[in-house]
Order: C-alpha cells, then sequence, then structure tokens
C-alpha cells in the first residue's frame, strides 16, 4: 500500500515539473519574439499659448431682402394698351403719367354726355318760354274772372295748365343736372384711360421692378401693368431659431452683408418681430430695416445679417481648433513644463467668434495642443513640431517658449 502511494506521489511532482517547465519556456519565448529596446509611442503635435483678446457673441441670419413699399399699377378700365411709357428699372416720380389705354370710346361717351346736356338745357330754356306763356294767359284770364267775364271753368283750365307747366320746367331743370353729372362721369372714364403713378407718402421716386403687359395688349379693368417700389429703404426678412429669439429685440442695431458687395457693409436696425414661430421650422419671422444710399441694394438679394448681442473685452481665449471632448466635457490638452507630457484640462467655455473661444475657468497653464489632439489621451508623451504655414509658426515650436510668449499664469483658476 505504501508503494503504491509513493508512486502515485512521484508521477504528480514529474506532472508539476513538466508543467512548469512548459510555462517557463512558453514565456522566454514570447519575451525572445519582442524587438528589443522598443521606445513609448510619441505623438506629434502642434501647440499654440492661450492668449487675450475681445469677443463678441454675435448671430449670422441669413434672408433676402424685399422692397419697403411695392405699388401695382393698373387701369381703372378696360381697353387696348395704347402707350407704355416706361419700362423695367426706369424711376418714376410721383404724379408721371406711365401709360394710356385706347380713349376713343370713351371720348365719344364724353362727346355723346355733352350733346345731352345741350338738348337737356335747351329743354329748359323751352320750358322756360312754354311757362311764361302760360302765365300770362293764366293773368289775363285771372283780370276777366274778376271782371266777370270769363267762366270759372276757364280759370281752372288755365291754372291745370300753369301748374303742369311749372312741373314741366322742373323735370327739365332736374335733367340738366342728371346730364351734366353724367358728363362729369363719363369725363372722369376718360381720365382713366390715362393711367398715373400715384401713392402716398415715402420717397417722391420710384422703380419700376416689373412689367405686367405689353403695348397693345388688351386689358380689363385692374389688370396689373407695373409694379413700382420704393428702394430707399430696403426691409431684410431673416428666420430666428428658439435659442436666439428670446434674444432680440426691436430696434437693435444690424450690420448686413451680401455677396454682391464683398467686404461692403450695411447698416441696418431690427423693426418687427413676429410674435409666433412656424410649428414646422420652429424659426420666427425678423424684418430688418435697411438704409440704401446710393440705391447699390436691390430686392430679392441674399444677405446675411449680424446682430450682436454681448462683447467680452480682454478675455482668456484659446482656439476652438484645440477644444477636445472626454468623458462628456469639451477641454484641451495642455504641454507639461518638460514639453514631453500632456495632460487634459477640462474647461468652462464662454462666447466664440471666429476661431477663438473664451475660457471662463479654469486658463491651461501652458501651451494647448492645436493638432493631434484627437489622438491623445491624458498624460501620453507628445512631441511638438511647428506649424507648416508660416503664418502660423509662431504658434509652434519650443513649448516653453510657446509659454513665455502667451503669458499664461503659472497655475489654473
Amino acid at each position: 500500500m505504501s508503494r503504491l502511494i509513493k508512486t502515485v506521489l512521484l508521477l504528480l511532482v514529474l506532472a508539476l515539473v513538466a508543467w512548469l517547465g512548459w510555462r517557463v519556456y512558453r514565456t522566454v519565448k514570447a519575451k525572445s519574439q519582442q524587438p528589443r529596446g522598443r521606445p513609448p509611442v510619441v505623438i506629434p503635435v502642434e501647440v499654440t499659448p492661450p492668449g487675450r483678446a475681445t469677443l463678441r457673441d454675435v448671430a449670422v441670419f441669413t434672408g433676402s431682402l424685399v422692397g419697403k413699399s411695392r405699388l401695382t399699377i393698373a387701369p381703372r378700365v378696360g381697353g387696348r394698351l395704347e402707350k407704355l411709357l416706361v419700362d423695367v428699372g426706369d424711376p418714376v416720380r410721383r404724379g408721371d403719367l406711365v401709360a394710356q389705354v385706347d380713349d376713343e370710346e370713351f371720348a365719344q361717351q364724353v362727346e355723346r354726355a355733352k350733346a345731352e346736356l345741350a338738348v337737356a338745357r335747351a329743354s329748359v330754356q323751352e320750358c322756360a318760354a312754354n311757362l311764361n306763356a302760360v302765365r300770362r294767359e293764366f293773368d289775363r284770364i285771372q283780370t276777366l274772372r274778376e271782371k266777370q267775364i270769363a267762366s270759372e271753368s276757364e280759370h281752372d283750365q288755365v291754372q291745370a295748365q300753369l301748374e303742369v307747366q311749372q312741373a314741366r320746367c322742373q323735370v327739365a331743370e332736374a335733367q340738366v343736372v342728371q346730364k351734366a353729372a353724367a358728363l362729369k362721369e363719363a369725363e372722369i372714364r376718360l381720365s382713366y384711360t390715362r393711367i398715373h403713378a400715384v401713392w402716398e407718402g415715402g420717397d417722391e421716386t420710384r422703380f419700376v421692378g416689373e412689367r405686367f403687359a405689353d403695348q397693345a395688349a388688351l386689358l380689363t379693368a385692374n389688370t396689373p401693368v407695373l409694379s413700382l417700389l420704393d428702394i430707399s429703404t430696403l426691409t431684410a426678412v431673416v428666420y430666428a431659431i428658439e435659442r436666439d429669439y428670446a434674444r432680440i429685440q426691436a430696434g437693435q442695431s444690424v450690420t448686413v452683408t451680401t455677396d454682391a458687395y464683398p467686404g461692403r457693409t450695411f447698416e441696418g436696425r431690427v423693426t418687427r418681430i413676429a410674435p409666433q414661430l412656424q410649428e414646422t421650422s420652429r424659426q420666427a419671422r425678423v424684418e430688418v430695416d435697411i438704409e440704401n444710399p446710393g440705391l447699390a441694394l436691390k430686392p430679392g438679394m441674399f444677405v446675411r445679417a449680424a446682430i450682436e448681442f454681448e462683447a467680452r473685452a480682454d478675455v482668456w481665449t484659446v482656439p476652438v481648433s484645440a477644444l477636445a471632448r472626454r468623458n462628456g466635457q469639451q477641454g484641451v490638452f495642455v504641454v507639461d513644463a518638460d514639453g514631453r507630457n500632456v495632460h487634459y484640462v477640462a474647461l468652462e467655455l464662454g462666447v466664440s467668434e471666429g476661431d477663438l473661444i473664451e475660457v471662463i475657468r479654469p486658463v491651461p497653464d501652458g501651451p494647448v495642443v492645436v493638432m493631434g489632439q484627437h489622438l491623445l489621451d491624458d498624460g501620453m508623451t507628445v512631441r511638438v513640431v511647428a506649424p507648416e504655414s508660416p503664418a502660423a509658426a509662431g504658434a509652434g515650436g519650443d513649448p516653453a517658449g510657446a509659454a513665455a510668449a502667451g503669458g499664461a499664469p503659472g497655475g489654473m483658476r
């Protein structure tokens, strides 16, 4: 029995020694296959020091220009368009004749009304003569009646004739008034054939924006012929999202630019804000009135309207390109004082303008990585390289020198 136990124990010891030898062999072999003296991973990066600048909180809205007012010119009577005296782009002064409809029919109506008025006036004269004759006959019969020569029936008959003639004269005089009114109406309709540009208020001169009809076209009453635009002041119609809507107020100054005039700005002011947002786009209509000196701007142009909500003077900034998100927070990678390692700093950010963003707290205590940060983690080793473009050369180079140039504080805040 003891011999059997010894045999089992010997086998177990041999198996344990064999397993340990196999593990040692695998470990030695794995180490022998690794390259000797492999250096740690070094990430090349570009850096720049934090700086100080004045940033403006500016929102830019896009939209189109419309005329301050738009007047549609249309005839008040139908007919053939005989003359069209202006065309697209022509200036028109208040009261100018711009078109004329064929007036032959209306001129004939005026002549007929004049003739009818003349007939009515002649009827009045005839009636007055007849009335005088009947009145004299009535006076004669009245005298004979007083002398008991004329009978009562003769007197009544002449009196009735007098009353009838007086009524006829009243009708004739009323017809004169009626025919005079008809003549006035015909003259007014004739004047409608001459189409004048008439408007209330605004500038004395407007411009033809569109032509809707050609000469010799057959028009009906109120058919549009021309549109006149007042472009001395234009309105930029833009739309604001919910985030900016609450910050926009009537009277705010607006700087307007357009691709038609690169580098040139126009000044405007917010005049109207819609009291509601559109459900489909969640945007609200905002109107900006813009003075148009020299009439350079035209309705329909695409514009950008910039509204400044806040200006932050002399604040700490870093480039927007330096930002990296780690663990759900925005921050930057800062190069350590030795220039070899980086550490991640989460930042509280403020206003951004262009390629700079405000750092509220803490201010980085060294140069920040602006290229290559997407490859970094906290504590990694880096190698600072100079930027490729000459314009950015001052931001690269030696990290210690960059930190000195940036004037960053010695610690975090």
